[in-house]
């Protein structure tokens, strides 16, 4: 098997769906687009043991409704796989399960009746390690941002409305002695903060945090 690891081109995508027609079905539409089926999947419980042994470069996943149990088998996965690329496929979307989802490293979230041509580019841009949603979902996360701004994200963000206001800052690039004088606080307070952020969002470092707020919308481009 070649894939991006040992030096191939070609993508290898692995395929979970909960029946065998689904399953099938979405078999099928790969052998159209450009990549190689690198194995298939009965249901999400089986990818953490499946994953390791394959090595896919993405999943493609098919969901029937949004569920607490992917997010935390997203996350785990990603966790197996750091260069893992992710891509679901669903009806509809709430827009906090998608928030949720796209954190949990979820890279593309598009429709169940995609075509060919949206499916290659979905896989691609996960393999890439860029995000992509299908446009109605976008927009809802859009639309409900800008109705309740922070209130809306109420149970999906973990970083505090401080915390929030300091990662903005450190996205501004200032330093711990200008956000601490700008919000009113010591050093040593914002440095708490910055830390608690760090933790929060599994960074190693401001600029890592700062991209991955961009990415979970926290801070605004």
């Amino acid at each position: 098997m070649t894939n991006r690891r040992n030096g191939g081109s070609e993508i290898q995508v692995l395929v979970s769906a909960a029946s065998a027609v689904r399953r099938a079905g979405l078999e099928s539409l790969l052998d159209k687009i450009p990549v190689r089926l690198a194995g298939g999947v009965y249901g999400i419980s089986n990818l953490l043991v499946q994953v390791p042994q394959i090595q896919p470069d993405v999943i493609l996943i098919d969901l029937e409704q949004s569920n607490a149990q992917f997010l935390a088998m997203a996350k785990s996965l990603n966790q197996v796989g750091a260069t893992l690329g992710i891509v679901v496929l669903i009806d509809r979307a709430e827009p906090a399960w998608a928030i949720q989802a796209v954190r949990a490293g979820v890279k593309s979230i598009m429709p169940r009746d995609i075509d060919p041509e949206e499916l290659i580019w979905a896989v691609q841009t996960a393999h890439s390690g860029l995000v992509l949603l299908d446009p109605a979902t976008a927009q809802s996360i859009t639309e409900i941002r800008q109705r309740g701004g922070e209130m809306a994200l109420e149970g999906v963000d973990d970083l505090t409305p401080r915390e929030v206001e300091v990662l903005r800052m450190m996205a501004d690039g200032s330093g711990n002695k200008q956000i601490a004088a700008d919000l009113g606080i010591s050093e040593h307070t914002v440095k708490f903060h910055i830390s608690s952020i760090l933790e929060k969002l599994g960074a190693s470092g401001r600029t890592e945090a700062v991209t991955l707020g961009i990415r979970r919308g926290y801070v605004l481009i």
